[in-house]
């Protein structure tokens, strides 16, 4: 029989035409500009549809790669893109009049959208014409991933100048992605996700219809604007609702609220990464699985479809994925739109008694935190008086408390841990992207090269203008293209706003409760018994512990739930937030007089960050402070630090927190002589 015919007698249930397929991206950026441009290309031709780029740190804190801070930082998480010249060299040979382009990019996003902007008109393509995403959700930043600048007055300026500017001159650009997709990481429930990313959305939206730079006539061209970035877990018909519960509470909020009463306008609209931090070190293979079933969660429902996903390699655990992983995720994709017939029919869901159900309850929470968050006065509120931070540190700290106890089963990890060697993993360190320790080096002359070869007077005029600028409250975005067109340079641009603006350290959220699961926890016990029988064998009231966050790396959620377990295990915990130079580190652990130094690196610098430590304690006098590293760490460096005077390396097979903290206590007494 015919195929086609004997598709057509399976029913009548399927949709006329075949949906057309999300838009398929990777997220990718390393070392350079160049290189990046040639793995953009490479994806390209593999059959990505969408280009998605991670900048390193040092672009998204707005240093240049020269900068003390940049330190190890440079190219690592993703690429340096210091001025035009690098963002001509990261789209050569890509046409922007064609592209859709997600940049991940929040406290310089005004900054990397200029950029963008002059290269794609050199390219001869007009800003009325361009299309992508710039992240620019600050909110978040203080909330889970560290990388804002300002503090939240002059960041959600920033934010409502890019939204402005956008409406009018680049219509197709979603000037902001809400992103919920770190809140998930740092803990948040999907109540929270929901609740927490549409109160983000009501200050930003807020924040351009007070500005006045809006007519309120086109307020429903702003919400149409408005995308949202989500994460989805391995539990995923709970994310496949949570999805629903935001497309209910989205169109009811912008009806509402804002009077927007076009049904195209009030679409949620939603690109997405499934979980990359839910990725395990310890049998890496299973998490091909996981990565699957999150991509179904916001795939399966056709009114709650992601309209762009992006999906983690396999090893994102181990380090930098190389350009095979990337392939191996984009052919998830792949076979799962061209293949399969889920673009064949409608809503699978709809009727569904349990799917409504679920759906209705995540709502109504979600509503619930949002009136809460409203009540404080706002997201933005919320952030000030730490409220949002708490709540997302408790909730992860009870998520690791159920790993811990086996209730949550993580496979490979806690159970059915028995395992054959794993042929993937088999190459040791070829199992991941390695960076060049030169590239920092080559981007920091670079920059003084293209600094030396500018119009220095064209310079300091346009830098003058914008101080002037963001003083006088006119819109940021004009001038900050004329930066971009005579050469100024990231640092530049973000340290002309520092003067105006200055700088924000965000509440850590230590105080968001206990990560266990009451005081008679028997392994918790016990190590607060040795806490306690340590610190007496010394002669000194309390252990004390310094947490410390080197370079530019603002994961915080590890280093976070370090603390609080050290906390409820006895110690004294001294802990200064993210973004700290080794200098800083040594100058606090020398003048709280702690017996022990733990720092946490995700980003992949570790093996400059250490050494630079343990360097600057010798230096201080305290050569016989430990130190212990944690983070995202290659197996074949943790040799390198221990080498170098690292006590211990803790990585993600780690997870037993009361055991970690068993260990560090095992540290103090072996560099004191004390016997158990």
């Amino acid at each position: 029989m015919d195929e086609r015919l004997d598709r057509e007698q399976l029913g009548t249930g399927r949709l006329a035409e075949r949906d057309r397929p999300w838009v398929m991206r990777t997220y990718a950026g390393h070392s350079s500009a160049d290189a990046t441009n040639a793995l953009f290309r490479r994806n390209l031709a593999k059959g990505q549809t969408g280009l998605s780029v991670a900048f390193d740190l040092p672009t998204q804190t707005g240093y240049d790669p020269d900068h003390e801070l940049a330190a190890g930082e440079v190219g690592r998480v993703g690429v340096p893109v210091s001025h035009l010249g690098d963002m001509r060299a990261l789209f050569a040979d890509i046409p922007l009049a064609g592209a859709n382009t997600s940049m991940t990019i929040n406290a310089t996003a005004m900054w990397l959208l200029a950029l963008y902007v002059v290269a794609a008109e050199e390219q001869g393509a007009e800003a009325s014409g361009l299309a992508g995403t710039t992240q620019n959700d600050i909110v978040k930043e203080y909330l889970s991933r560290g990388t804002h600048i300002f503090p939240p007055g002059p960041s959600l300026r920033l934010t409502t100048d890019t939204v402005a500017w956008t409406v009018s001159n680049v219509p197709r650009w979603n000037p902001v992605n809400i992103c919920s997709y770190h809140l998930q990481e740092a803990g948040a429930t999907p109540v929270q996700e929901v609740g927490f990313a549409l109160a983000t959305a009501v200050a930003v939206l807020d924040a351009v219809r007070d500005s006045g730079q809006v007519p309120a006539d086109r307020l429903g061209d702003v919400v149409r604007r408005i995308s949202f970035f989500v994460n989805s877990g391995v539990r995923f018909i709970e994310e496949m609702a949570k999805l629903r519960a935001f497309a209910t509470l989205w169109d009811e909020i912008v009806q509402s609220r804002y009077g927007v009463t076009d049904p195209r306008d009030r679409r949620f609209r939603y690109g997405v990464q499934v979980n990359s931090l839910g990725l395990t070190e310890a049998q890496p293979e299973n998490n091909v699985a996981r990565i699957v079933l999150e991509m179904l969660g916001v795939t399966l429902s056709r009114d709650a479809r992601a309209r762009a996903v992006q999906l983690p390699a396999w090893n994102e655990a181990l380090g930098l994925p190389r350009p095979w992983d990337q392939q191996w995720s984009l052919r998830m994709q792949q076979v799962l739109a061209y293949e399969s017939d889920l673009l064949e029919y409608p809503d699978l869901f709809d009727g569904s008694h349990v799917v409504s159900a679920l759906v209705e309850g995540i709502v109504s929470g979600a509503r619930q935190e949002l009136d809460r968050i409203l009540e404080l006065g706002g997201a933005i509120a919320a952030v000030e008086t730490g409220y949002l931070k708490s709540a997302l540190v408790a909730s992860l700290a009870e998520r690791r408390r159920r790993m811990e106890s086996g209730s949550d089963v993580v496979v490979g990890v806690n159970r059915f841990t028995e395992t054959e060697p794993s042929p993937l993993t088999a190459a040791g360190a070829e199992a991941v992207q390695r960076v060049d320790p030169a590239v920092e080096v080559a981007a920091a002359d670079a920059v003084r090269e293209w600094r030396a070869g500018r119009d220095a007077d064209a310079v300091g005029a346009a830098l003058a203008r914008l101080k002037e600028t963001a003083a006088s409250g006119a819109n940021l975005m004009p001038v900050s293209i004329d930066c971009a067109r005579v050469g100024v340079t990231t640092g530049e641009w973000a340290g002309v706003l520092r003067e105006v603006f200055g700088e924000y350290r965000a509440p850590t959220g230590l105080t968001g409760g206990t990560g266990v699961g009451g005081a008679d926890e028997p392994a918790l016990t016990a190590v607060r018994e040795r806490v306690r029988r340590t610190a007496r064998e010394l002669g000194s009231g309390r252990l004390r512990l310094l947490v410390g966050k080197p370079g530019l790396d603002g994961h915080s959620n590890g280093a976070e739930q370090i603390a609080v377990r050290a906390r409820d295990a006895g110690f004294e915990v001294v802990y200064q937030g993210i973004r700290l130079t080794p200098a800083q580190i040594v100058a606090a652990a020398v003048e709280e007089d702690v017996d022990l130094v733990g720092l946490s690196v995700l980003s992949g610098s570790h093996l400059a960050a250490a050494p630079a430590v343990l360097d600057g304690l010798r230096a201080a006098g305290r050569a016989d402070l430990p130190v212990v590293v944690g983070g995202i760490i290659p197996a074949a460096d943790v040799a390198a630090l221990r080498a170098a005077g690292v006590s211990r390396v803790f990585t993600p097979k780690d997870y037993a927190l009361t055991d970690i903290i068993d260990e560090l206590v095992t540290v103090v007494r072996e560099v004191n002589g004390l016997d158990d």
